[in-house]
């Protein structure tokens, strides 16, 4: 460079550093050719609003999660039946050939390839139309990738409607690995191309939809737009996209993406389940309770399961039910519950010595027990205890004349004056029957005499002893 540089430039060069002005809006602005999205019912993959925005600290890549990694578990791709058609006609240069495989390769990536979830087939067209490979020929991300890689460009001309007829006999096809009707598997194709069709697609196109496949057509530099909206599916808003070069492409992979995308509730946390999320795939999700509990009418919150008011506990006596929605078995008093938790076994409390009897302990059959006493004694009011009886004031000591209260519950019988105790210690005879022995004795004999006295002197002492004895108790009385 100059080291003087002249002056007019001096004065253009503040204007060269300037910012050049903003490019002219490309087609995707244009009406009828927005963001990529999803269809609704019948066979498709469901329609949505759009994805949710990323955390604003973390740049959002398109693929589901930040930093361009997909969630394991928060979006997994719902099973699809997918085939791309794409164009190899000479107006494709090979390194634009490339950037085609690319994008498809990005877009197998985002998905779950595999027999049970996403299979996927690939038709080559220009002039002529070759299937790659088809829906069951490869199972796995990587051997997918490597016959990506290995397609190579056809020959001149543009079949889009000969393309398209192919996939729909050929591709689409349960002999080729697609699924059938009843397996509810959407059948999606997705045509690339960059020209005009060279045949009536219009027609063929719309029996492809009728049939149940899901278009999508992507448009770069020359495609006729008007072309593009004839292949595609209604809404055309989701499913026409046009890039101005082959360079910019593989971007509109993470929409695709965005769209094969089911969002899992479960691992997102935005259930609004009380207890459990179940996944349920593709997007859907149900809820589920603890063991204890049963789902309410919202489907969302539990409540405690009322076994015992159910009658299901399978307790013998008593149900009782616990704060965490379970439950537990008791028996009634006099009863243990055995080993299973939930019969009982009536419970020998008189030899377990917890029974309170303060003399006799007495089992019961009904599992419970009472209390007795020993004799000359009553059970008192506690049903425990126990006190003396007192059987001379009670009268059922069956003395004939006297009972007298020795204390500690014994007693024994006496008589009244001028009568002697028999030998059962109960009645009494009169003391006059001695005097009948003198007439069976001799009067006039010695021994006779003092055995008279002797008899006499006894049943006179044992008077006299009885009437000190009688007038003491008559006293304390």
């Amino acid at each position: 460079m100059p080291r003087h540089l002249p002056g007019l430039l001096l004065l253009l060069w503040p204007l060269l550093l300037l910012p050049p002005p903003p490019a002219a809006p490309s087609p995707m602005a244009r009406p009828g050719l927005r963001r990529l999205g999803t269809r609704g019912p019948g066979g498709s993959p469901g329609r949505r609003g759009p994805a949710p925005a990323a955390p604003a600290s973390v740049p959002y890549s398109g693929t589901g999660q930040p930093g361009g990694a997909r969630g394991a578990g928060v979006c997994k791709s719902r099973p699809l039946d997918l085939v791309f058609i794409i164009d190899s006609s000479r107006s494709v240069r090979p390194l634009q050939f490339t950037k085609v495989k690319t994008f498809v390769s990005k877009i197998i990536d985002t998905l779950d390839i595999g027999p049970m979830d996403t299979r996927v087939a690939v038709v080559n067209y220009a002039s002529t139309v070759k299937i790659e490979f088809h829906l069951q020929t490869h199972s796995d991300k990587q051997s997918l990738k490597r016959a990506v890689a290995r397609i190579t460009p056809l020959s001149t001309g543009t079949m889009s409607g000969l393309a398209i007829q192919t996939a729909m006999d050929e591709a689409f096809t349960v002999e080729a690995g697609a699924r059938g009707p009843s397996s509810n598997i959407p059948k999606v194709a997705i045509i690339v191309t960059d020209g005009r069709p060279q045949d009536q697609v219009n027609e063929v196109a719309a029996r492809a939809r009728a049939s149940g496949i899901e278009l999508y057509a992507v448009g770069v530099d020359r495609a006729d737009m008007e072309s593009l909206k004839m292949m595609a599916s209604e809404p055309l808003d989701e499913h026409v996209f046009y890039v101005e070069t082959y360079g910019v492409i593989e971007k509109l992979s993470s929409r695709f993406q965005e769209t094969f995308c089911a969002l899992d509730p479960c691992a997102l946390g935005t259930h609004q389940c009380q207890h459990v999320c179940i996944s349920d795939g593709e997007g859907r999700h149900h809820c589920e309770c603890s063991q204890g509990y049963s789902l309410n009418a919202d489907k969302k919150t539990c409540s405690a399961i009322d076994k015992c008011a159910l009658n299901t506990h399978g307790c013998e006596h008593i149900c009782v039910n616990d704060r965490t929605g379970s439950y537990h078995c008791e028996c009634y008093e006099g009863y243990t519950l055995n080993e299973d938790r939930k019969t009982c076994s009536a419970q020998d409390q008189c030899a377990l010595g917890t029974h309170g009897c303060q003399h006799i302990c007495v089992n019961d059959r009904a599992g419970s027990h009472h209390c007795e006493c020993y004799e000359g004694y009553t059970l008192n009011e506690d049903k425990k205890t126990c006190s003396v009886l007192n059987q001379c004031a009670l009268g059922s000591h069956g003395c004939q004349h006297i009972c007298v209260y020795d204390g500690n519950a014994s007693y024994h019988c006496d008589c009244d004056t001028g009568y002697t105790l028999n030998e059962d210690k109960k009645t009494c005879s009169a003391i006059e029957e001695a005097r009948r022995l003198i007439s069976t004795e001799d009067a006039c004999a010695c021994e006779a005499t003092l055995a008279f006295q002797d008899k006499v002197n006894s049943y006179l002492q044992r008077l006299n002893s009885k009437h000190i004895l009688f007038g003491r108790i008559s006293t304390s009385a």
